[in-house]
């Protein structure tokens, strides 16, 4: 008898990731986002300024994918780059006030996206579940990058906000 990849934990879970994207589409369709473009504003967030090699490490993706994603968010008006004073080779990237103001957007759309993945679960799940994701990821990451992998717990007062 052939494997049933359709019964396989791996396949249910990247169906649920493209569900997700999916989910999270449609949200950030509605602040003039694409999926992706958030994590970028978000990283930004963290640290504001950073070259586009910074970035792509940060994003776990190639230099090419963050030029593209720079040059679509800064026709937003979202980031802008600006080449450094002390090196002219280097270009760093920033949030423009108006990419300032869509993180508070930003927020409240993966508030939504994960009040609706999540519905039906109870917070001892929802623990778990982070618990197995985070265990999974690990176990797929190449080898050294699994040592670096955020272990970031979400606060509970955070993780129940409500969503507006």
């Amino acid at each position: 008898m052939s494997f049933n990849h359709r019964k396989s934990v791996t396949f249910r879970l990247a169906q649920a990731a493209r569900a997700h994207r999916t989910r999270a589409g449609v949200h950030l369709g509605r602040i003039g986002l694409h999926p992706g473009q958030e994590v970028v504003l978000k990283a930004l967030e963290a640290e504001d300024g950073q070259s586009m090699s910074e970035l792509a490490a940060a994003l776990v993706v190639q230099p090419p994918t963050v030029t593209k994603m720079i040059s679509r968010l800064g026709a937003q008006g979202l980031v802008t780059r600006q080449v450094s004073a002390s090196d002219g080779r280097l270009a760093r990237v920033y949030l423009t006030d108006l990419g300032r103001e869509r993180l508070a957007a930003i927020d409240t759309a993966w508030k939504r996206v994960e009040k609706e993945a999540l519905a039906g679960l109870d917070e001892k799940d929802r623990k778990r579940l982070r618990k197995l994701l985070r265990m999974v990821e690990r176990n797929l990451l190449p080898a050294g990058e699994a040592d670096e992998a955020e272990d970031e717990e979400i606060p509970d007062e955070l993780a129940a906000q409500p969503v507006l």
